[in-house]
């Protein structure tokens, strides 16, 4: 039986938006990836939202924003409650993206698109899984089977494989890379089958890539040459993906004596760089080989950075000595500290500043990296200062306020709680006792019974308390000479820099913006670090791969149009190319439509119980009916969602009409028997039984039953009471409709 298989592209087609897609597999709707773009597009999420509470499941590929930035927010704002599933690493570095850019749009600009409280929600959600770890989908999703297979191009990066039972192995791989780099094993995409339907982009269709050793060089010349001018060196990269690569090759070529870069400055700077480079130590397992057997073998950390300084922040980064190599995020330049250096340092001439990955058309990065430096650039400059004079005035007495009457509130509740006859007590004068306060009526309408004694005056401290317990002071716990332990790692001076700088978002802050010309006179150059596979590779992959039908998704209209011919001519698929929004059918079968049955026909037939399953026969009449919808279905906030509309007519399947009702059709036997199988069936109803020149005989030889090569079952012999006995065990072996 063929599946309905339907791509919906929401996001990611005919063009270099994020890539998202709903797949459909007959009732079943899973999300593949679900990335939101630089400027986070309203109208993509507007149409996001139509589908949101349709979904079965979610699928994630990659760690960074461009395949799962939207999660946060279709968690946290439009309630989406179904699995999430992804490697542990995309679980990980995912969060680690997502922190760095809320923090680095909220260090500008007032951000309320998603909290890190949203963040920390879609991430409880996720199931985390290995490579080829294979999961069944239950309720709707019954026969399905996803598996995580690597990916490269980032730590977790995955190709998922979607399986029905029997049936389709649908193939869902973009921006994979199939080389081997210095810190991850490349995709293995060729070793799989044939497969049914390939989903693919075409982003790097037509994009050629220098070969490895000639792009180091020309990034070893590129730092080289700056920092013998006395320059600094920014390299724009992502927060917890890419940048692994480039940190693990830059730390090397430092430990390199001959290098001459010893004399110089290193640095990673990002909110989170701390914990970025904490999990890729504990996730060596997932890497490359090479790094695997070092680590298996002398005990060897990779990401035991020896010269790569960790920065969380500016004032951080300032205390680094220049000049200075910079691993900054993020890589499109709209926000986080790769902006700000961008800003400080694009004036300067001996300056370099080095892209590392073609970011969406708009962005900052590829605008320098189609136009180049050299010229006068407008740039809005967002900001987020500290309150000062007047304003903050305002500000702490508007604080103040707020604090009175929430005292003032509990204060009220504190009273209201104490009971009438509490003896109300007050120390007189400097006496050390409490006593009863004289001339002060005992009030209340019943008599108290307990005897006042005079007391000590105690004062109990109360325990300060937060979420998380009683309130720990570290002064408290220091040893008053703790040897200064050294370390040659240069991580754990950042923790404690870290740990002092006091929380930014307690000091009353507000936003500012301006528009400025910038003259950009630092050396630009875009060397590729991307990590996908290049398009020669990619058409090679194609054609060992041989898949039935491809899908091709995420690249622009000469690219997509370069897969699809590719695939027609030297493959032999049937390629389809999407427009966005637009929703393709990729069924096997191409006659093939899905039919509602009505109750009044479903009331009359009788089934009748098969080897796996139950049949009847059906005598109805196609008709095509409007679809109706009762009520719509409520989001997160209880309002009414938008219900996705375009299969408004619905074939249904209704009882002939009084007068047409048809039963002569000839009955149908449905079964595949095997007379060893029927021959247990007689001995265990006492009748003998045995085969003889591919016949069984039974009861003495008096009847015998042949299995004809059509399948058909011919029973002979005399009428007798065994003959009927006989009949009727071999009909109860089939369905009879």
């Amino acid at each position: 039986m063929t599946s309905i298989i339907k791509l919906h592209a929401l996001s990611g087609a005919m063009g270099e938006s994020p890539p998202c897609y709903i797949l459909q597999i007959d009732e079943v709707r899973i999300l593949l990836d679900c990335g939101w773009n630089e400027q986070f597009d309203v109208e993509f999420m507007k149409e996001l939202k139509r589908h949101v509470h349709t979904l079965d499941a979610v699928l994630l590929s990659y760690p960074d924003p461009l395949h799962l930035g939207a999660l946060p927010y279709m968690v946290g704002k439009l309630g989406l409650n179904c699995p999430i599933y992804a490697t542990i690493p995309v679980y990980k570095m995912g969060q680690m993206f997502m922190y760095d850019l809320y923090q680095s749009h909220y260090n500008m600009e007032d951000f309320d698109l998603f909290t890190l409280d949203d963040v920390d929600a879609a991430f409880d959600k996720i199931i985390q899984l290995k490579y080829n770890q294979s999961v069944s989908m239950k309720g709707k999703g019954y026969g399905l089977t996803i598996t995580p297979l690597p990916a490269g191009h980032m730590i977790g990066g995955t190709i998922w494989k979607i399986m029905k039972v029997g049936e389709e192995d649908i193939i869902y791989a973009n921006d994979f890379n199939h080389k081997k780099e210095r810190h991850l094993n490349g995709c293995e995409l060729e070793k799989l089958q044939r497969p049914s339907l390939l989903i693919t982009d075409a982003f790097n269709a037509l994009y050629q890539q220098a070969r490895r050793r000639a792009r180091d060089e020309k990034l070893m010349t590129n730092i080289l040459q700056t920092l013998r001018n006395n320059g600094n060196v920014l390299v724009a990269v992502d927060t917890a993906g890419r940048v692994l690569e480039l940190a693990h090759m830059l730390d090397q070529l430092w430990r390199n004596k001959e290098s001459g870069l010893l004399a110089y400055s290193l640095a990673l700077l990002n909110n989170v760089s701390y914990n970025v480079v904490e999990f890729a130590k504990s996730q060596i397992e997932w890497m490359s080989d090479k790094l695997m057997r070092s680590f298996e073998g002398a005990r060897n950390n990779p990401f035991q950075f020896k010269h790569l300084q960790l920065c969380h922040s500016m004032a951080e980064l300032a205390k680094v000595p220049n000049p200075k190599v910079v691993l900054a995020s993020s890589p499109d330049m709209e926000s986080g500290f790769s902006r700000e250096l961008f800003l400080q340092w694009c004036a300067n001439p001996v300056n370099s500043v080095i892209l590392t990955t073609r970011t969406s058309p708009g962005t900052l990065t590829r605008d320098l990296i189609e136009n180049g430096g050299n010229r006068v650039i407008e740039l809005e400059i967002k900001r987020r200062i500290k309150l000062e004079g007047s304003e903050l005035d305002e500000y702490q007495r508007k604080e103040r306020e707020k604090a009175e009457t929430h005292v003032d509130k509990t204060e009220e509740a504190e009273l209201s709680s104490e009971s009438d006859d509490e003896l109300e007590m007050s120390v007189i004068g400097k006496h050390d006792i409490v006593v009863k306060q004289e001339g002060k009526l005992t009030t209340g309408f019943f008599k108290s019974m307990r005897k006042q004694h005079p007391m000590f005056p105690f004062y109990e401290d109360k325990i300060k308390c937060d979420e998380y317990g009683e309130i720990i002071r570290p002064e408290d716990y220091k040893l008053a000479e703790a040897p200064a332990e050294f370390d040659s790692n240069k991580e754990n001076v950042q923790v404690t820099e870290e740990e002092s700088s006091g929380d930014v978002t307690e000091i009353p802050t507000k936003c500012v913006s301006a528009v400025k010309s910038i003259q950009v006179n630092a050396h630009i150059q875009y060397i590729d670090f991307e990590g996908r596979s290049d398009g020669e590779s990619l058409l090679k992959i194609l054609s060992q791969l041989r898949p039935r039908r491809v899908i091709v998704v995420r690249g622009n209209p000469e690219s997509t149009a370069t897969i699809q011919n590719h695939c027609r001519e030297q493959v032999g698929a049937r390629a389809f190319a999407p427009n966005k929004g637009e929703t393709i059918d990729v069924t096997t079968e191409t006659h093939i439509y899905q039919v509602r049955l009505t109750d009044a026909l479903v009331s009359q037939l009788q089934f009748q119980k098969g080897k796996e399953a139950e049949l009847t026969w059906v005598d109805g009449q196609i008709s095509v009916r409007e679809s109706g919808q009762d009520a719509k279905p409520l989001n997160a906030q209880n309002e009414p969602m938008e219900v996705e509309t375009e299969n408004e007519k619905i074939f249904t399947l209704e009882p002939l009409p009084a007068g047409v009702v048809n039963n002569n059709h000839d009955t149908t036997f449905i079964n595949e028997l095997k007379l060893s199988d029927f021959k247990q069936v007689l001995t265990r109803s006492n009748i003998s039984s045995e085969f003889s020149g591919g016949v069984l005989w039974c009861s003495n030889g008096t009847l015998a039953v042949r299995r004809l090569e059509a399948g058909k079952v011919i029973l002979e012999g005399c009428l007798s009471e065994d003959y009927y006995k006989v009949r009727e065990l071999l009909y109860d072996q089939f369905a009879i409709v």
